[in-house]
């Protein structure tokens, strides 16, 4: 163990000038916010949007989608922990060779199990996945609905969970598309609807990816290293969804050292260049949206977020939603209300100081969101006390 010491306060500053939310660092594209965080969490179409704005010296909704569906320089896909994400290109490979691909063979295995009950066979399988691939790059584009118009086999049935009292009939569609996605033969492509639609059509994909699994575990625990150090190997196992095991090589392979914090027992690990003091910045404050990477960055959480007002802020499932931030501490939440209007809700009183530049990020919002109106897809008990006034 090494005697370098990283305290809570030291932790903060890193996330704020790593995650861009102190003040002067925020990005000038949307390609930079998604590889400072590495990952973007894409379940709510929003989170997408309002992770980047609020992270963009110039936040337009137009840059994400440009990166997003022009320059396709980010990728929306399923990795960590089976979550929809959205990360930069050069980083799909390494996501899908280090957790995809595993999920790709569970998730196609049960679709063939389930398949296989409904009376199809491997047969049927194959022939549909190659189908439906051709299909998507006849067209370029296309939703599961159009493809359902021209590969005969996306209309079949398949059933789940036989002989249960869940037992039930689904369209093969939404289901075979899922494991194509897995495997990298197809990718989610512009939204049917705005920007705030889950809807999406998908396109060409690159297939996956030939990279050792060892590699790609050790090439995406540095990237996360990078951004969320000091963590745990705790923190990694549960950000990946790996066995603690597969944790436990990445950070070997990547010479990490470990350090000591205050909010755990257990080592925390850097990366061998990260060593060096990291100073506190200017105060800052920040609203974050629902399940925003930084809030969602740690499986331990107390040295950013109070146990006591997490209960207001996480759904049932873990999920969090909007955030008030003020120098590296959850102090609070917000939300839109129908007419617009932009409340914050604080768990305690944070000072004058504190508050004016929560105004005025309250005021930032308001003007970035204009006429749209985004309702988190889940739903917290502070976001929804703040919505209902």
């Amino acid at each position: 163990m090494t005697s370098r010491v990283v305290t809570d306060g030291e932790r903060r500053a890193r996330l704020a000038t790593r995650h861009l939310l102190a003040p002067g660092l925020r990005a000038t594209s949307a390609e930079a916010v998604a590889d400072a965080l590495v990952a973007l969490h894409a379940t709510d179409a929003a989170t997408v949007y309002l992770s980047a704005l609020a992270r963009l010296a110039a936040p337009e909704t137009a840059e994400v989608e440009r990166a997003l569906y022009d320059d396709r320089t980010l990728v929306r896909m399923h990795g960590m922990r089976q979550t929809l994400f959205v990360v930069p290109a050069e980083l799909a490979s390494v996501v899908q060779a280090s957790t995809t691909r595993e999920m790709w063979v569970k998730e196609r295995g049960l679709l063939l199990k389930n398949a296989t009950a409904a009376g199809l066979d491997a047969a049927w399988l194959e022939r549909v996945e190659a189908e439906t691939i051709a299909e998507v790059r006849r067209r370029g584009s296309a939703t599961g609905a159009e493809l359902g118009k021209t590969v005969p086999g996306l209309r079949d049935q398949v059933l789940y969970g036989k002989g249960t009292k869940w037992e039930a009939w689904q369209p093969a569609s939404g289901r075979v598309l899922r494991v194509l996605g897995f495997d990298g033969a197809v990718v989610r492509g512009r939204p049917v609807g705005s920007w705030l639609s889950s809807q999406h059509r998908w396109e060409p994909g690159a297939g996956h990816a030939d990279i050792p699994v060892a590699d790609a575990q050790a090439e995406l625990a540095r990237r996360w290293l990078r951004a969320f150090g000091p963590a745990t190997e705790a923190d990694l196992k549960w950000w990946t969804g790996w066995k603690v095991t597969d944790a436990r090589k990445a950070l070997k392979a990547i010479g990490a050292v470990a350090v000591k914090v205050e909010a755990d027992d257990a080592p925390a690990w850097v990366l061998p260049d990260d060593l060096d003091v990291v100073e506190a910045p200017e105060p800052w404050a920040a609203l974050l949206p629902g399940l925003d990477p930084t809030a969602m960055g740690w499986q331990a959480r107390t040295w950013y977020l109070a146990d006591g007002i997490r209960p207001g802020l996480f759904d049932r499932a873990g999920n969090v939603g909007p955030t008030v931030w003020w120098n590296g501490e959850v102090v609070g939440g917000w939300a839109q209300r129908p007419d617009g209007t932009i409340v914050t809700g604080m768990s305690r009183d944070v000072g004058s100081a504190a508050d004016k530049l929560i105004a005025a990020e309250a005021e930032r919002w308001q003007k970035i969101l204009g006429e749209h109106r985004v309702t988190p897809r889940f739903r917290t008990p502070m976001e929804r006390e703040l919505t209902e006034g």
